[in-house]
């Protein structure tokens, strides 16, 4: 049976979010559309969280994805930074979770892995190679949107086994059907 499946990606942020939409046919990733969600001239932070949920339940409306995936946020020293990226990313899962969208999370340095071989790779560098592999003709302006297609395409390179999913791969459960003797 010929995969055919359709990605949302997302780059949480509070000032600009990024998303990507791809889709799967056989062995074929085609983009679909990428972009930004701009956040900066919105006065309240109440008020990104609706904006951030609005856009992505609209994006999820408009092209049905099978999946979404998205950037987990990464440990920072501002605490309150951490907290606004943590909710930003909880109502973007929270749209997708209304409509029965499946979601994965990847960390910011398997998705730069999966791109370019390089957990350390800097964004223009997972842009140019986004760019070769999705055949886009111009950069955007804010690598945020490249950063969404990113996580869209390494959710699709990692078979869709993230940093929520890994227990059917590492977990106890899966230990011990593999191990059958080692139960008492």
């Amino acid at each position: 049976m010929v995969e055919d499946k359709i990605i949302l990606g997302i780059d949480p942020g509070t000032s600009v979010m990024g998303y990507g939409i791809i889709h799967i046919k056989g062995k074929k990733i085609e983009m679909l559309n990428f972009g930004i969600i701009q956040l900066s001239k919105l006065a309240t932070h109440p008020d990104k969280l609706k904006r951030i949920f609005d856009r992505v339940d609209g994006l999820i409306r408009e092209y049905l994805p099978d999946e979404m995936a998205i950037e987990a946020p990464f440990f920072g020293k501002n605490v309150q930074s951490m907290l606004k990226l943590g909710r930003a990313q909880g109502v973007a899962i929270a749209a997708s979770l209304k409509n029965n969208v499946p979601f994965e999370e990847y960390t910011p340095k398997r998705v730069k892995q999966a791109i370019t071989g390089n957990g350390n790779a800097s964004k223009e560098q997972v842009a140019a190679m986004l760019q070769t592999l999705l055949s886009f003709d111009e950069m955007p302006k804010y690598l945020d949107a490249t950063d969404g297609l990113g996580v869209a395409v390494c959710h699709h390179f990692s078979n869709g086994i993230g940093e929520h999913n890994k227990s059917g791969v590492n977990s106890w459960e899966s230990f011990l059907r593999n191990n059958p003797e080692r139960k008492k």
